[in-house]
């Protein structure tokens, strides 16, 4: 079972929310609905929330020992499996799959006894279609890109990239329906952009190499891969993330 986690934002009933989640796990939900088919929880009341509702600094050492403690009793108990975690509105909830239910008050009471502090609830329902996991923890194609977009920004910044510099960003697309090339090609030029090169990918899809002189700074590239997205869905393409070069002021 592969073990590769992410961390995003997003909102929930309009307050921001912190999302971890396994996303190695997805690769094995097929197979994981059938063994592992109840969804379980261990939520916990934050003592002192940032303004945000999210995880302070100085709290988060005491939380980060509550889930390594119940990760360890998951697997002391041979229950299940850990899944992500939820901060939201002051509270932080951790959510796992299990295949059974019969040794759970065995599970929290090994898990929490150092955590009497807390104000804890905890239980479990079935959810054999994992909705908790693909409805919740796990991201929409725009949440993905901001992910990657991230990523990519963070690698620019440990090169020496200011991000506040702009230059030529190159972007990619790929058509569901090329019938709608000529009408996206316009949409993308009435925005600036110009295409760089028709493209293919290994599986023989066709598509858009495109650039435009922009900043990579992580809010101006979020507005951009976002609208680009929205571009592309409508005219039955799918938008395929962006590189650029590191420029040092």
């Amino acid at each position: 079972m592969q073990e590769y986690w992410e961390l995003y934002m997003k909102s929930l009933e309009g307050k921001p929310a912190s999302i971890q989640f396994n996303a190695g796990i997805s690769m094995e939900m097929e197979e994981m609905q059938y063994t592992h088919p109840i969804v379980a929880f261990v939520k916990a009341k934050l003592k002192e929330p940032n303004k945000h509702g999210l995880l302070s600094e100085n709290e988060e050492p005491e939380i980060l020992f509550m889930e390594d403690k119940l990760e360890a009793a998951m697997i002391k108990f041979r229950i299940g499996k850990y899944v992500g975690r939820v901060i939201n509105d002051g509270y932080v909830t951790f959510l796992y799959y299990v295949q059974f239910t019969y040794n759970w008050p065995d599970f929290i009471e090994f898990a929490l006894n150092e955590h009497t502090s807390y104000e804890i609830s905890n239980g479990h329902q079935d959810d054999r279609e994992w909705n908790y996991y693909k409805n919740l923890l796990y991201p929409t194609a725009k949440e993905w890109q901001l992910i990657q977009n991230h990523k990519v920004c963070d690698n620019l910044k440990a090169q020496g990239d200011s991000l506040h510099l702009a230059r030529a960003i190159e972007h990619k697309l790929f058509f569901q329906d090329e019938s709608q090339k000529e009408a996206l090609v316009t949409a993308l030029e009435a925005k600036g952009f110009k295409i760089k090169d028709e493209i293919e990918n290994e599986e023989g899809v066709k598509g858009l190499d495109f650039y435009r002189l922009d900043k990579p700074f992580y809010h101006d590239i979020d507005a951009i891969t976002l609208n680009l997205i929205e571009i592309a869905e409508a005219h039955s393409a799918q938008y395929d993330g962006w590189e650029t070069s590191v420029v040092k002021s």
